[in-house]
């Protein structure tokens, strides 16, 4: 099959290069419609019951996460220059194109009573620049009078303070939240560099906005370490321009490709999509390389160019390809997972993979067609001393210290399956993030003095309509609300109930100690007034938290970045604690928002990673056994990646490392690229047992010695390509690359060591027992070679 095929590639070689090209053009054009993604993850299914909560909650009362936070704590704020500042900041932020509202201590507002109109009007406690530091003092009293705002725009007790900033619908998830999130920085670090105020920035805004700026900067770094490092690798290996520069060519070609697919799919740019391009680099150049080192081989041989090239062909592109599929396999898992961020992330690595195996088997021989043939000095490499003594040892280790090979194998699964034990699944919404990075250092700012930022929301449904206006039930949701608030990780509530607070105060002109509910007299009136505050503001704040027959309300809370971990504890003691208030037969509570949404999606990747992995497994397995057609080659391929991998679990357990939406890629991408070197010992292995001349002992040997450089170079390759992940801001990304460059280098020793000492204690066992039947489906019989080696 593979002889007509690279006859026909080196036959068509101008036909191919423009069919190529033209694709490249192709994608090339339509990879200028990319963008970045603006919304959050999408992690879970459409279908998950917590995600049609969480959108059928979005439906009702709005958007949880559309404010963005500016804090301070700094007496100066009261000083009149930086008061009035602060609320001309506030104002300027107000009149940005996209913002609907901005609370702060320069734009608060309070319930004033109409008794002509009977009803309620908001106004503003600041009305205009203060003239002297008597009236910014009288304001300060003024606000501490204001209960609503104790725990949400200031704190009482340390003085801190923050500027509510609420983007409208239209904008939170579009390209031009990051225009109006840049705009907003410069106003406030204008602010904070006349005054030298330090200024805390957080929200689900800002952070998402942040997110996608160092997305987007790390999609160009690692593109660029990647293409440096493959280079440098590549230079070091074969020490030739030619084999650097046109295999680079031709992983940038397969770049263009993966961004033309991507915008194609209709995907934008998320944290795991950007990291494609990088990967595509990586993995496609061992295809290159293997090209090369068999082209290199078989010219040094022959002296015919074109004879070398099309063996070449023939040789790597059975086994490239076996080793590709394996490595989009590992990729296309997720494709299964029903979790869209991964399911993209499946999807085009996959297909990428392919499709930059195809480009490099067109494109490396027929480049390599019109460049002179190879002089000695470019097959220097092949005579590389260090790399045919470091063979030449596991040659000798393999056939003469098996059993000392297996214990040592033993011991180390051991030991890392202890560290398997202390693994755990917990993620933090920010946790990527080094603990010395702006956003995670405000985040904490904001936990320390207003117990968080991150969205959680509670709807009540009564079942009844106007159920919500009932006295009983309005009592029901102050208890419930004390008892959410009294965990030290929640903040306080904003609800209809304190909406009530607030209105007492206003009826009672402004007296804080009026800030309650109203009892069961005033109740009727108040909400008259309340009811018929149908204007702009005091009727908009009121309709908030009531859907449209006032049978459901909302609570909303904001809770520190407490880890899935402890949040799931949280939330079922909650949910066990709120039934006692509103029982099930007659409430529905439903505990949503986006902090319940990050939790419930690292919930499901971890408990789809099993599925993942297995999957994986069970697909290679069956390519090997298409391949070998034996399921003893089945069990010698696996076990040493296996043993990667527990190995690398454990290195997870033992440094404390969390299972989290960004480390689960580790385990089902490891296993696919760490095949890769079984694939490529296995097969020429079996391609140097069909000549009947060599025994199973020969065989690895001759396997061991040619096929161990390429391993060697795709390996170092693959190692250090996956190493530039390291650099990256996202700690998850980090220890993709730093993990899986460990897990590739235990599973290139364990396919240069273990493998082949399996395949010699196999064929211990065949003399042993007399087995007539061969290892595979050919004539074989063993040698005299073979049973005296053996022994």
């Amino acid at each position: 099959m593979w002889k007509p095929i690279s006859k026909f590639i080196l036959n068509n070689r101008y036909i191919l290069l423009v069919i190529v090209l033209s694709i490249t053009a192709f994608m090339a054009y339509h990879s200028k419609n990319l963008q970045l993604a603006y919304a959050g993850s999408k992690v879970l299914p459409l279908n998950d019951p917590a995600y049609v909560e969480y959108n059928e909650f979005k439906s009702k009362f709005g958007e949880d996460g559309a404010v963005l936070v500016i804090g301070l704590n700094d007496k100066r704020i009261w000083e009149k220059d930086a008061f009035n500042d602060w609320a001309k900041l506030s104002a300027d932020i107000k009149n940005i194109k996209g913002i609907q509202e901005v609370l702060s201590l320069g734009r608060i507002f309070e319930l004033k009573k109409d008794t002509t109109e009977r009803k309620f009007n908001l106004a503003a406690v600041t009305k205009a620049p203060l003239a002297t530091q008597a009236e910014v003092d009288s304001i300060k009293q003024k606000i501490e009078s204001l209960k609503f705002y104790d725990g949400l725009l200031f704190n009482s007790k340390n003085g801190a303070t923050l500027m509510a900033i609420t983007f409208n619908k239209q904008v939170l998830n579009s390209k031009y939240r990051g225009k109006i999130v840049n705009n907003i920085n410069q106003l406030a670090a204008s602010f904070a560099e006349k005054h030298k105020i330090e200024l805390h920035y957080s929200g689900l805004p800002w952070v998402r906005s942040k997110l996608s700026d160092k997305i987007a900067k790390e999609f160009v770094l690692f593109l660029v370490l990647a293409l440096v490092t493959t280079g440098l690798v590549l230079a070091i290996f074969f020490k030739q321009f030619h084999a650097v520069f046109f295999p680079l060519l031709v992983v940038i070609n397969g770049v263009i490709w993966a961004l033309g697919i991507i915008s194609l799919f209709g995907y934008q740019i998320s944290l795991l999509l950007g990291i494609i391009p990088a990967l595509i680099v990586i993995i496609g150049i061992p295809n290159s390389v293997l090209i090369l080192n068999k082209y290199h081989n078989e010219f040094r041989k022959t002296g015919d160019k074109r004879h070398s090239l099309e063996v070449a062909i023939q040789k790597i592109g059975p086994t490239a390809l076996l080793a590709n599929v394996s490595a989009a396999i590992g990729f296309g898992v997720f494709s299964f997972t029903n979790s869209a961020i991964l399911e993209e992330f499946g999807h085009i690595a996959s297909i990428n993979i392919i499709a930059t195996y195809i480009s490099s088997m067109i494109l490396v021989p027929i480049i390599f067609s019109f460049l002179p043939a190879p002089s000695i000095r470019h097959t220097r490499h092949l005579d590389s001393k260090k790399l045919t003594g470091f063979l030449k040892r596991i040659d000798h280790l393999v056939f003469n210290y098996r059993n000392p090979i297996y214990l040592i194998s033993a011991a180390l699964v051991l030991v890392a399956l202890y560290g398997v034990t202390k693994m755990h699944a917990n993620g933090y919404v920010v946790d990527d993030l080094p603990k010395k990075d702006p956003i995670y250092k405000d985040l904490k700012f904001f936990e320390k003095n207003f117990d968080g930022v991150l969205p959680l929301e509670v709807s009540i449904d009564t079942k009844k309509r106007n159920g919500v206006m009932n006295a009983s039930f309005i009592k029901r949701i102050d208890k419930f609300q004390d008892m959410v608030s009294a965990y030290p990780e929640i903040s306080r509530a904003l609800s209809l109930d304190e909406v009530l607070k607030m209105a007492t105060q206003g009826f009672y002109n402004g007296n804080p100690s009026q800030y309650r509910l109203p009892n069961t007299m005033e109740q009727s009136f108040i909400l008259s007034y309340a009811g018929k505050s149908g204007g702009k503001d005091a009727g908009s704040l009121l309709k908030a938290f009531l859907n449209k027959d006032k049978s459901e309300t909302r609570i909303s809370f904001q809770m520190a970045d407490i880890g899935s971990e402890k949040m799931n504890v949280l939330l079922k003691e909650l949910e066990v604690r709120t039934d006692s208030i509103f029982p099930k037969e007659k409430y529905n509570v439903v505990f949503t928002g986006s902090s319940r949404i990050f939790v419930k999606g690292t919930d499901y990747l971890v408990e789809n990673l099993k599925e993942s992995l297995l999957l994986a497994i069970g697909l290679i397995s069956v390519i090997i056994f298409i391949l070998f057609r034996s399921l003893r080659m089945n069990g010698i391929a696996l076990i040493p990646n296996i043993i990667s991998l527990i190995v690398t679990a454990g290195i997870m357990g033992y440094a404390g490392i969390n299972l989290k939406p960004s480390t689960i890629l580790i385990f089902s991408v490891a296993f696919g690229l760490a095949n890769d070197q079984t694939i490529y010992f296995l097969t020429k292995y079996r391609q140097e047992l069909e000549n009947p001349a060599n025994s199973i002992s020969k065989a690895v040997s001759l396997a061991l010695s040619e096929t161990g450089v390429s391993m060697i170079y795709a390996a170092g390759i693959l190692f250090f390509g996956f190493g530039i992940f390291a650099a990256s801001n996202f700690e998850g990304t980090m220890w993709l690359g730093i993990l899986v460059s460990i897990t590739l280098l235990v599973a290139l020793l364990s396919n240069l060591i273990l493998v082949p000492a399996l395949l010699l204690s196999l064929e211990q066992r065949i003399n042993r027992k007399k087995v007539a039947k061969p290892l595979f489906p050919m004539d074989m019989e063993l040698t005299d070679e073979e049973n005296n080696r053996s022994v």
